[in-house]
């Protein structure tokens, strides 16, 4: 705590003559080592604070200006050392202002009564209409919102939390609003209830109302032109932009929103990106994007997805191209849990991860093709494990995790083979399997349920499933080996069901053991909730392997993991990885012939394949 005195009447005699007056200056409070030279025509009223003001600020490239508080009123106010506070139209009220700042020519910045801070609001995601399923606060990530979204009708559970949550708000609250070290905000009118923390940068924002920004020194937050944003949360290494509308929403860590988006009532995470578009009741995880005017994000559940322009969900044309924003990875859905699928038209589709749009409850075929022909519906399984586009996702998705390390609230695993997806390839092929069974090989077609799968696209989908799961079989062994604890697993953690909580990939029962813990009272804080996440995710690869080795005994119809079997696994898994290249290789190749990839392009797409047999060992 910074000791104060008050001014020396040499000090009110020097502050008067530059046009400076207080309401009453045994108020005004200053630390030691103040100088009152570089304060012209400042109101001060109520309980004043200021610190030593010594230092020059850069206010542009090259152009540096004394520090001191020149054209302002302030009224309870604590401004810290070495800030330039100049042209305030109206008033600074209630804040508390730190170290080495610079805001000018902005119009109102002020603290009321009841001030929330944009904490502690409930809001409806997947359903616009309903009641508020995810609480607004600082630590919020996207594993935290998307189980409260999954739990929302468990009332005990969802009061739990609540009560978790706002008492970490009322220990963390400040008392009124507040601006952290190295903070500069200029050309903005209204700041109203806003906690901003360090080294954010706000320039030419028109409002911010009940609103934390989680801004830090290695991964800053910047607000630009015309910015109206209500009722929210920011998180580091964000940018905010180009006139962007926003209501009760929580903006996760380093993602982009901008150009004229309008979002209401939507959570953002980890490196999505907005922009042109609206969201409305949306829950959007990490890496999810909408670059066009005509998207519309409302009611639904997006991780690793690009929305195109209007019902084209994804734009799967570019693939080797600089322009490829990616596929469906894992799963656009709704509230009632069923996966979004394109319109009914000719030549349209789109990638199936997940659940079938009629049978919310019935597992689908993974990576694969839904096509409609008119009213016909066709499904092509396991096509999309051997794209380009896939295998350039695979690669591109951890590259373009901007956060900074100190910074990473929400969990991202970036396997695309998981005891999740892998679990799901498995049941897809035991369905492919009996379907071939009950109806034979001289057939031209296969139904499944109200959809068609034609003979050869079955085949297929066997064969490609089975090379995902050799691969996948291969891979943890091989890191077993070099990890050090291959061998029959010493706990039962990670046998059965998995499921992804936007980005942490976890099994069911640890999930189930979450959930107890919280409505039994053994989780006593919301931190708690969080470490448990993320203890979670540390053990990771343990319970993997777990769930791996007992899929391996199943696989191969085994009782014991042998040195035989164990090379055996590694031959299937160099067969299966070289198969899988070949099959992307054809589809690269598929794809130059049509004439839209560049020469460079393709021999480059092609020279990283070739050296895909480095990582066999």
């Amino acid at each position: 705590m910074k000791d104060y005195r008050k001014l020396s009447a040499e000090e009110i005699q020097v502050l008067e003559n530059n046009s400076c007056w207080a309401e009453n200056w045994d108020r005004v409070m200053v630390a030691d080592g103040f100088r009152p030279y570089n304060f012209h025509r400042v109101v001060f009223y109520g309980d004043i604070r200021l610190g030593i003001f010594e230092k020059m600020i850069e206010v542009a490239k090259g152009f540096e200006k004394h520090s001191g508080i020149n054209d302002a009123t302030l009224r309870n106010v604590t401004v810290g050392d070495n800030c330039l506070i100049e042209k305030v139209g109206n008033f600074i009220n209630n804040y508390a202002i730190g170290d080495d700042c610079y805001i000018s020519n902005i119009s109102t910045m002020e603290t009321t009564d009841g001030a929330s801070f944009g904490e502690g609001h409930l809001v409806s995601v997947l359903n616009e209409m309903g009641d508020g399923n995810v609480v607004l606060f600082h630590d919020l990530n996207s594993q935290l919102a998307a189980f409260m979204v999954k739990y929302f009708k468990d009332k005990q559970l969802k009061d739990c939390l609540t009560r978790l949550i706002n008492e970490e708000i009322r220990f963390t609250q400040p008392e009124r609003g507040t601006i952290g070290n190295g903070v500069k905000i200029i050309n903005s009118k209204e700041i109203t209830n806003t906690v901003i923390k360090e080294d954010c940068e706000i320039n030419g924002a028109a409002r911010l109302s009940d609103c934390t920004i989680l801004s830090s020194k290695d991964d800053s937050v910047y607000i630009g032109t015309g910015v109206i944003c209500e009722n929210s949360i920011i998180s580091n290494g964000c940018s905010i932009t180009n006139s962007v509308k926003m209501q009760d929403c929580f903006v996760g860590e380093a993602c982009q929103i901008t150009n004229g988006f309008t979002a209401e009532a939507s959570v953002f995470f980890a490196n999505s990106f907005m922009a042109n578009g609206e969201a409305c009741a949306a829950f959007c995880g990490p890496f999810s994007a909408s670059h066009h005017k005509s998207s519309l994000l409302i009611g639904g559940e997006f991780s690793f997805y690009n929305a195109g322009s209007n019902t084209n969900f994804s734009n799967h044309a570019y693939k080797m191209g600089p322009m490829h924003y990616g596929v469906l990875e894992r799963g656009t859905k709704t509230a009632s849990g069923a996966y979004v699928l394109m319109p009914a038209k000719i030549g349209s589709f789109s990638v199936c991860f997940g659940k079938l749009m009629n049978h919310p409850d019935m597992r689908c075929l993974p990576f694969a093709y839904l096509l409609a022909y008119g009213e016909t519906m066709y499904i092509v399984p396991g096509r999309n494990i051997t794209t380009v586009g896939l295998y350039r996702d695979i690669k591109k998705w951890p590259k373009r995790d901007k956060r900074a390390a100190s910074s990473r609230k929400s969990i991202i695993n970036f396997d695309w083979l998981s005891p999740f997806t892998v679990g799901e390839i498995v049941e897809g092929k035991k369905i492919l399997e009996n379907l071939r069974q009950a109806g034979g090989n001289n057939v031209s077609s296969y139904n499944f349920q109200e959809y068609i799968i034609n003979a050869s696209s079955l085949k297929k989908g066997i064969k490609y499933y089975d090379i995902a799961l050799r691969i996948y079989m291969g891979a943890v062994l091989k890191r077993a080996v070099k990890g050090g604890f291959l061998g029959k697993p010493d706990s039962t953690v990670g046998l059965g069901q998995w499921n992804d909580l936007s980005g942490l990939l976890l099994p069911a029962t640890e999930e189930q053991r979450l959930l107890d813990d919280i409505k039994n009272g053994t989780i006593e804080s919301i931190r708690e909730v969080i470490d448990r996440f993320n203890e979670i995710n540390d053990h990771y690869r343990e319970y993997q392997w777990t769930w791996t080795y007992q899929m391996i005994l199943d696989y191969y119809g085994l009782d014991e993991l042998t040195d035989s079997a164990i090379q055996r696994i590694r031959e299937d898994y160099v067969k299966a990885r070289r198969a899988w290249i070949a099959e992307i290789r054809k589809d690269a190749e598929k794809e130059f012939a049509m004439g839209d990839v560049d020469q460079d392009v393709f021999d480059d797409f092609i020279s990283k394949l070739d050296h895909e047999i480095d990582y066999e060992d």
